[in-house]
């Protein structure tokens, strides 16, 4: 089954229209033939020549084309090839999809250890075979099918769905997905609908998750009805999702993510970086990927690109249509956008008006770039006003659970914070604690620098603060200045190292944290008041 015939690819729309975009493979034939389109639901392929030794100074490539939103399942049952450390002589290579784009590689292969199964993400693979002028083996065999319930999915992200899904899914079946990757690496799934028969202990049809590859590994959940499931993280690189149902009553099923390895990640350091699959190498096609950063309530999030080289836009619609990255305010993808990108439009650094931000890489089926790379930092929640002497700074003990008072200083460590109450605060004059004034937009204001030190365990970290004041209006600004200390800037300092000028959110909510007192006001009280006290005393002795 190495060759094909023309007869099969018109009898088969899904190759007929495969090929119309993409021209069939070439081959290497010499003599040898070997290679095609595979477009029946099911087949197998093999080496030339197999079981015999495949002959030398080979290429063949199999294309294997099934209907249009099918997937397929993709399994070894022999492989015996010449052994290299990188399969750099004789070699098998597999795409998901066509073998034109590197990022479409799920992986290259030689020796005697069959490949993993494959599950296809969409309806096309190709499988590539090679041969050097030295050394034979006996080669491989494989077989394929379409549309599996179930399977080992190997892929940095994907998508999972029930049988018919948005159709009902049928009675009494079964499947079971073990989704693998490389250890350490952990997997996130993420349903996004869910509608199942529901009884009170999911005994009739259900979804259940295992944290592992079997069903004796640990269970972590069970689910049913129409209650969409919380977020599965695995503490394994391995995870099971079975599905199934009895012989009655059905519904629409469900549709599920999952992420693993560098294509997801969870944050809650107050500072921070990552960037895309195999960055600054090709990302991967076809892949989905998301990133968020959570710190605690009241910070807000500014988050800088230091890189992006992702594919162009849309030369028909100037929109971000094939690969993009897309930034949500909030944990979940229905948070509000706050920008979508592709190509190489570095945009400028954004700030959230919440604790959560959302990043989301997405990438078509061909055509892969560089990728991305950021670097955020937490903006401290913290509520500042000024006199016409001195500032007054309060930040929220909560919310920076781990920092002692010395840790936060203003100028220096001789001006630090002290407790009150649930609070820390800091009270300075203007001729204290290094502050000076500085002339901005011919207006004179006091200047001075908080520092809150996050440090630990040797690794630097001073996040800097510039406080600005302007006396005659006792209005007070606060602006990031950087994420360490510049003495010894740190990777990360260098990435945030330019001035943001994003106001800081105040105690009470997302309020200005410019801010004035009211000491003019007391200030008037008390002269009326001393004004009446002295009247009445000089009528007093009048009358006396």
């Amino acid at each position: 089954m190495s060759g094909f015939s023309q007869t099969s690819l018109n009898s088969n729309s899904a190759a007929s229209q495969y090929l119309s975009l993409y021209p069939a493979p070439k081959f290497r034939l010499s003599g040898v033939k070997c290679g095609g389109v595979l477009s029946a639901p099911s087949g197998n392929f093999s080496s030339p020549n197999f079981p015999g030794l495949y002959p030398y100074d080979t290429d063949c490539t199999w294309l294997l084309v099934v209907a249009e939103g099918s997937s397929m399942l993709l399994t070894f049952h022999y492989f015996d090839l010449e052994y290299h450390n990188a399969c750099d002589y004789d070699y098998v290579k597999i795409y998901n999809g066509v073998s034109e784009d590197k990022g479409n590689l799920l992986g290259k292969f030689c020796g005697t250890d069959l490949p993993p199964q494959f599950t296809s993400s969409w309806h096309v693979m190709a499988i590539i075979f090679h041969s050097d002028k030295h050394v034979a083996s006996k080669g491989f065999s494989a077989t394929y099918r379409k549309d599996i319930c179930g399977g080992v999915l190997t892929g940095l992200s994907g998508v999972i769905t029930s049988p018919n899904y948005p159709e009902n899914y049928p009675n009494n079946a079964e499947c079971h997905w073990t989704i693998r990757v490389a250890s350490p690496s952990i997997v996130k799934l993420a349903f996004t609908d869910f509608q199942m028969e529901n009884n009170e202990e999911c005994s009739f049809d259900y979804v259940a998750v295992f944290d592992g590859s079997s069903t004796s590994s640990r269970h972590i959940s069970r689910h049913c009805g129409s209650s969409k499931p919380p977020d599965v993280v695995s503490a394994t690189s391995e995870l099971l999702l079975v599905f199934k149902s009895d012989f009655n009553i059905g519904g629409r099923g469900f549709k599920a993510y999952f992420y693993s390895g560098e294509c997801q990640g969870v944050y809650t350091a107050v500072k921070g970086n990552f960037s895309s699959p195999q960055h600054p190498d090709i990302y991967p096609n076809n892949i989905n990927c998301h990133w968020t950063v959570e710190l605690p309530r009241g910070f807000r999030i500014q988050m800088v690109f230091l890189d992006l080289d992702l594919e162009d836009r849309s030369s028909l619609t100037n929109g971000c249509d094939y690969d993009y990255v897309s930034l949500y305010d909030g944990g979940r993808a229905n948070a509000p956008l706050l920008g979508r990108w592709c190509g190489k439009e570095v945009p400028p650094s954004i700030t959230s008006r919440g604790n959560k931000l959302l990043l989301v890489l997405s990438t078509d089926r061909n055509v892969a770039s560089k990728g991305f790379s950021v670097a955020y930092i937490g903006v401290v929640p913290m509520n500042v006003t000024c006199t016409r002497t001195d500032f007054h700074i309060q930040i929220a003990a909560p919310s920076i659970p781990r920092l002692q008072k010395q840790n936060i200083y203003l100028g220096n460590p001789g001006c630090a914070a002290q407790m009150a109450g649930m609070n820390y605060k800091i009270y300075a004059r203007f001729d204290t604690c290094g502050m000076e004034p500085q002339k901005r937009n011919n207006t004179t204001v006091i200047v001075g620098i908080l520092y809150i030190d996050f440090s630990m365990q040797g690794q630097q970290d001073i996040h800097e603060y510039e406080m600005q004041c302007e006396p005659k209006k006792k209005e007070a600004s606060v602006y990031l200045l950087s994420g360490s200390h510049p003495s010894r800037p740190s990777r990360a300092a260098n990435d945030m190292a330019e001035p943001q000028h994003h106001e800081t959110e105040s105690l009470e909510g997302r309020e200005s944290v410019k801010g004035q007192d009211s000491s003019d006001i007391v200030f008037i009280s008390i002269c009326i008041l001393a004004g009446t006290l002295m009247l009445v005393a000089v009528v007093g002795l009048v009358l006396l």
